[in-house]
């Protein structure tokens, strides 16, 4: 199939806020947000001050990208390392005792390949309590990763992921739980 670039469109995608928001949430983002010396007490704040519902005891490390904090949501003690990418188009969930660790990347965009407009195929993603999304591993659209499950770094996760499940580039395989 031929490719239309020129006949894309955002057709079906809302950003979720107007142009003035989002442009100071990029300024916001780029100069104190991901910077080093942002504390990440301040990283919170500045999350919820955009929309983000945010637990309690959330750690975000410096370098963290968030595209719309308004389609963010994290629970309790959930960790974000350094460099995390959250690619939300679409929502993103992380549960509560998440790590998603540096450098990963959680995209809920993508693009329709059979269309030769290539159209948006976006879909949100959801990252359940306890679960690991490992160093730059990748979550795509429309994936949930279940309770307790870990992603393996470095591997691409492009449908769901049930509970007490390892994700690698092997396969998956049962986490065992201790007696």
């Amino acid at each position: 199939m031929m490719r239309n670039l020129p006949a894309f469109t955002l057709a079906g995608y809302d950003k979720g806020r107007g142009k003035l928001t989002q442009a100071l949430w990029f300024a916001v983002m780029n100069t104190v947000f991901m910077a080093w010396f942002c504390p990440a007490r301040l990283r919170v704040a500045l999350l919820r001050a955009f929309g983000a519902r945010i637990g309690e005891g959330v750690l975000i490390r410096h370098r963290v990208r968030v595209l719309w904090p308004w389609k963010l949501t994290v629970g309790d003690h959930t960790w974000i390392g350094e460099g995390a990418w959250l690619l939300n188009l679409e929502p993103i969930t992380l549960g509560a005792n998440v790590c998603v660790s540096q450098e990963a990347l959680l995209c809920t965009g993508s693009h329709d390949h059979r269309a030769a407009d290539f159209r948006y195929r976006n879909a949100p993603i959801t990252v359940e309590d306890g679960a690991w999304v490992a160093a730059r591993a990748t979550v795509l659209a429309g994936v949930t990763v279940g309770r307790h499950a870990v992603v393996a770094a470095g591997t691409t996760l492009h449908r769901d992921l049930p509970e007490l499940t390892l994700h690698t580039a092997d396969g998956r395989r049962p986490i065992p739980v201790p007696a």
